[in-house]
């Protein structure tokens, strides 16, 4: 039987499954058996329970429920308020004055969160109660914060890096270096954007309620210490070498406990809430990552991804139309699948081909994660507007249209990206060696 003819068969029955409401990670492990029973002479049951324990088994992947699980602590504290309260005074001299907190807390949370949701959710329960109320237009304190939400992904520590440096076999490390500087990338393009739009339109920016003195824009600062000596506490212990990432997850998940006990938000209730959350959300990565190894393994044994590899390459593509094709691919896929789900699906086919096109799979990987970032703010599976959505009472297609200049931004950051690889790539060279 021919690729072509595999491939659909392949094709239509993930799509079947999908849509019939079968879980993502069931589906995956469902095609990778009919793949692998119909078409290859190893036996698929013994080749699943062997994959599927090893993908269980993982040490690097222990980094991942550690994460979410600080990210669930820190969800439950007051850090988004003590946030405001340390950053709004320092944003009244800029145009657009308040407007700049969604942005500029979304980007120190997000290097506690690594999580796109919960990095909107928990600024969001602030920010957009407070800017609302002092006469901001909801729809650009919407836009900025679906936008700037994106930043989980981006910056360290990302699950979505963690996912992707596992099915890719990408140090973690390296990734976490690399999302750095883009990440800063996008929230100045960000914050250049609503001051572009607050000069433009200074009839919709409130006054400032007062003048501050420098003495009590440092007394506000105050609140910034625990989030910044969390991220440092994580990222420096990467950084510096005294620690993996799955070890500097257990600093980060240790340093949340303590945060919240500080602030008294600490309690069996909360600590409850907080575990269980981590482990509903880790169960379904870890089930939807089994069925993608899975899934891996069996179009290995049918040679699909690699003579779509071939075929690709005999097309005579250039890097950047190949770029290009794939983030058309992963934005239409982003369209209907999460992000997790999209890297893990796609990694076992797309790998082999950035490889033979001669990609670095770290600047790829950093690539990959905005793009996906720009598949959040998309509707019908757009994650940060389902969360805004339900924040605000919007329906979906007024939130989409709020996000809708964040989006170009995102598009803007990926040819800079291309433009100057360095911005990927020098960091970590500095400082992995």
């Amino acid at each position: 039987m021919n690729d072509l003819l595999v491939t659909t068969l392949l094709v239509v029955s993930l799509f079947l499954l999908l849509g019939s409401g079968v879980w993502i990670g069931l589906t995956l492990t469902g095609v990778a058996w009919i793949g692998m029973q119909l078409f290859s002479a190893r036996p698929a049951g013994d080749a699943m329970a062997v994959t599927i324990w090893g993908s269980a088994s993982s040490w690097t992947l222990t980094a991942l429920p550690l994460f979410i699980w600080m990210g669930e602590i820190l969800f439950r504290t007051k850090l988004s308020e003590d946030m405001f309260k340390g950053l709004a005074p320092w944003m009244n001299r800029l145009p657009g004055r308040l407007l700049h907190t969604n942005v500029l807390g979304c980007t120190l949370f997000a290097a506690v969160s690594g999580s796109s949701a919960a990095t909107c959710a928990t600024v969001g329960k602030m920010s957009l109660p407070e800017l609302l109320a002092r006469g901001y237009p909801e729809r650009v304190v919407i836009g900025s914060l679906a936008g700037a939400g994106t930043l989980g992904l981006l910056i360290p520590p990302s699950l979505i890096m963690i996912v992707y440096g596992v099915t890719a076999d990408v140090s973690i490390a390296r990734l976490f270096a690399a999302g750095v500087l883009p990440g800063l990338l996008v929230a100045g393009l960000m914050m250049g954007y609503l001051m572009v739009w607050a000069l433009l339109h200074p009839d919709q920016v409130p006054a400032p309620e007062r003048r501050t003195t420098l003495r009590e824009k440092l007394t506000a600062s105050r609140h910034l210490i625990p989030v910044m000596a969390l991220i440092v506490a994580v990222l420096g212990s990467i950084y510096l070498g005294w620690a993996t990432a799955t070890e500097a997850a257990g600093v980060g998940v240790l340093g949340a406990l303590v945060l919240s006990a500080a602030q008294g938000s600490l309690n069996w209730r909360t600590f409850r809430e907080s575990l269980m959350g981590a482990t509903r959300l880790y169960c379904m990565i870890a089930l939807i990552l089994a069925g993608a190894a899975f899934l891996t393994l069996s179009m290995g044994y049918i040679g699909l991804p690699r003579h779509l590899a071939q075929w690709i390459g005999s097309l005579g593509l250039t890097p950047f139309m190949l770029l290009l094709a794939l983030a058309v691919f992963y934005i239409v896929l982003g369209c209907f699948l999460d992000g997790i789900s999209i890297i893990v699906l796609t990694m076992g086919v797309v790998m082999p081909i950035v490889h033979a096109a001669g990609i670095d799979p770290v600047w790829f990987g950093i690539f990959l994660v905005l793009v996906v970032e720009m598949a959040q703010i998309t509707p019908p599976v757009g994650f940060n507007l389902f969360v805004l959505q339900g924040m605000t009472g919007h329906q979906l297609p007024y939130v989409a249209r709020a996000a809708m200049p964040m989006f170009l931004l995102l598009v803007a950051a990926l040819g800079l990206l291309y433009a100057f690889p360095g911005l990927v790539t020098w960091l970590p060279g500095k400082v992995m060696g």
